[in-house]
């Protein structure tokens, strides 16, 4: 009886040592609001933190990570899109909770759907087919999102029969409509890579597209952009008298890139042990120590190479090329098709699309570009706006993370490899905004 008792302290205090601690702070930081978390150590337990940040579209001005033994600390400075501090209540209460059960967070529900993954080349009206394949086969459409990075195109679907508002089930329907959405995908000269499947997994989207590309190996693939001043700046550095890789990257900033970053580490099996991220104006500067899972750094230039491309890829793959244009209107079947048919017969091509439906309202999000890939035509935007309605189809500025509240009490982190911090630095920079230790100078 007393071991059992024992035993029953014994594990409540092992759930205690590993429920991660939160702390919110709105008054230490004049125009951030702090939000600190310290846990038990275990391999993407960052990548969850900076989801449940990212999905809530906060905009990360600064992070620092210290990741060593068998726990971490982070701290991360927040604010919303427009540079204001967190202020509702509900909000904060949500990342409190949230983070305080990271362990066991989960992605969105998307019961009742059946999801399907698509992979391929990009092309003008690529999107307009796959929705009107979907339409024509009786599927009506969700949830969607499509990413589109150097001419290739990923895409996860979760569609619902249209006659019975069920998940699809019947396996020689789920087979015809793989069928057909593979021939679209093939087009006339992807015979070999377009790929179709049915996902049974529940995984972050965003996550899952990331992972899909990656597999796609859309990072070798010749670069397609002519905004080369735009792209990111990538260097990997070894430390090896403490056996770390250095990954320093300088792009532009926006929300979600932290996310975007940690996530490809993760999934490429890299585990973040110490990391300082900065913003200053539009720029984003980051610094991370990395370890293979295994504890080795990286071994050798071809690695190097490889991490400094997939890195680029990830930062790349949610640029926001093209027009925003914010479609809300009353959902209904083919609604997607007819929209899409549209852009695609005025030469507007969709470089990336979220498509959502709330209380049968359509609620969707296109970036839109000429044929070629350069601006589109303001004439022909209004036109197509005429076409699907003007109170329905809106150009929206892409929402701009404000920099002018941003703090400047912190100096920049060094690009490519110029300005290193040493690893003794990091860690006592990580401590003191842990408020563990006094000032670090």
């Amino acid at each position: 009886m007393e071991c059992s008792a024992y035993l029953d302290e014994y594990e409540k205090l092992v759930i205690r040592m590993n429920t991660p601690r939160v702390i919110i702070d709105n008054a230490g930081c004049a125009n951030t609001t702090r939000v600190m978390i310290d846990s038990a150590r275990k391999h993407g337990i960052l990548l969850e933190a900076v989801q449940i940040l990212t999905d809530l579209n906060l905009s990360i001005k600064k992070a620092y990570i210290s990741s060593d033994g068998r726990y971490f600390m982070d701290v991360f400075h927040v604010t919303d899109l427009n540079g204001n501090k967190l202020t509702d209540e509900s909000v904060i209460n949500y990342i409190e909770q949230s983070l305080g059960t990271i362990h066991s967070t989960s992605s969105k529900s998307f019961e009742g759907l059946t999801a399907f993954e698509l992979t391929g080349t990009d092309r003008l009206g690529l999107l307009s087919e796959v929705f009107a394949v979907l339409a024509e086969l009786q599927c009506n459409v969700v949830e969607a999102t499509m990413w589109t990075h150097n001419m290739r195109i990923a895409s996860l679907i979760y569609v619902k029969d249209c006659d019975s508002g069920s998940p699809i089930e019947d396996s020689h329907k789920i087979d015809r409509i793989e069928g057909r959405l593979r021939n679209v995908l093939k087009g006339d000269n992807d015979i070999r890579s377009a790929k179709t499947s049915v996902s049974m997994a529940v995984t972050h989207t965003e996550r899952r597209l990331h992972q899909m590309m990656f597999a796609d190996r859309d990072y070798e693939r010749k670069h397609m952009t002519s905004r080369i001043s735009d792209s990111p700046v990538v260097s990997v550095q070894n430390c090896l008298e403490r056996g770390y890789s250095v990954v320093n990257i300088q792009c532009r900033d926006r929300t979600k890139l932290l996310f975007d970053v940690v996530c490809t580490l993760t999934d490429m099996q890299y585990i973040v042990f110490h990391a300082t991220i900065n913003t200053a104006g539009n720029q984003a500067y980051m610094e991370f120590f990395i370890r293979h899972t295994d504890g080795t750094p990286i071994s050798s230039e071809a690695e190097k190479q490889r991490v400094i491309l997939c890195l680029e890829a990830a930062i790349e793959r949610r640029a926001s090329d093209g027009v925003r244009l914010e479609l809300c209107t009353a959902d209904r079947q083919g609604l997607l098709a007819e929209v899409t048919r549209t852009f695609r017969e005025n030469g507007l091509n969709v470089t990336r699309a979220e498509v959502s439906t709330t209380s049968d309202m359509a609620m969707n999000v296109f970036y839109v570009t000429d044929a070629i890939g350069e601006p589109a035509d303001p004439k022909i935007i209004e036109d197509v706006r005429e076409r699907i309605g003007l109170s329905n189809l809106k150009v929206k500025e892409l929402p701009m993370i404000d920099h002018q509240k941003a703090e400047k009490d912190e100096p920049t982190v060094g690009v490519g490899g110029t300005v290193l911090l040493s690893l003794g630095s990091l860690v006592r920079r990580n401590l003191y905004n842990l408020g563990l230790i006094g000032s670090y100078s």
